[in-house]
């Protein structure tokens, strides 16, 4: 039996999906940067199973995550969205979302891809820590803050160091998986 990562053992399938495929992986996509960044911040307040669980409903009503779409979705669809049960129906969250998608592009535009933007925050290469027990995994890092403060000056929502850092685990930008997990990789 695989060893896993304590906070996706005994969990629904798709949660231990994400663990072993994705959590921690180094992305270098674009869209798939957005959709965790919209993700992540959707996050905010609730847990990470219930953002998964609604994933699918996520790509639906945001256009599979291009922030090109999004940038241009209007009041009138902001809100249906508020309507729809497949997401979370909070309106800071989901004007957030056009919003970020709308300095995405700057951000793009500006670096050349977003992902040569938030890797330049950990120097190109992911961050692998070696814990021993989730308990010694922070909530936020150096990198993190650095990166929040200067989302955050863009004008970007719902990027606070805490959701940054869970970013950057979801991104691989940080590899947190404990050492005696089958995913971790010194």
């Amino acid at each position: 039996m695989k060893k896993r990562c304590a906070w996706c053992e005994n969990s629904f399938e798709a949660y231990v999906t994400y663990h072993d495929e994705e959590w921690g992986v180094p992305v270098h996509d674009d869209r798939v940067h957005f959709e965790f960044l919209i993700l992540e911040g959707a996050q905010a307040g609730l847990s990470w199973s219930t953002i998964l669980k609604k994933r699918d409903g996520y790509r639906k009503a945001f256009a599979n995550f291009d922030p090109k779409i999004v940038a241009e979705y209007p009041q009138s669809l902001v809100e249906e969205l508020l309507l729809d049960p497949s997401i979370i129906r909070n309106r800071l969250k989901v004007q957030g979302t056009v919003i970020n998608a709308q300095k995405f592009l700057a951000v793009q535009q500006e670096f050349g891809s977003f992902d040569k933007y938030i890797w330049s925050f950990v120097g190109g290469k992911p961050i692998v820590n070696q814990w021993k027990d989730m308990s010694e995994v922070p909530a936020t890092t150096a990198e993190s803050d650095a990166m929040s403060k200067d989302l955050k000056k863009r004008g970007f929502k719902f990027v606070g160091s805490t959701i940054m850092y869970a970013y950057m685990q979801a991104c691989g930008l940080v590899n947190d998986h404990v050492i005696d997990c089958f995913k971790y990789k010194a």
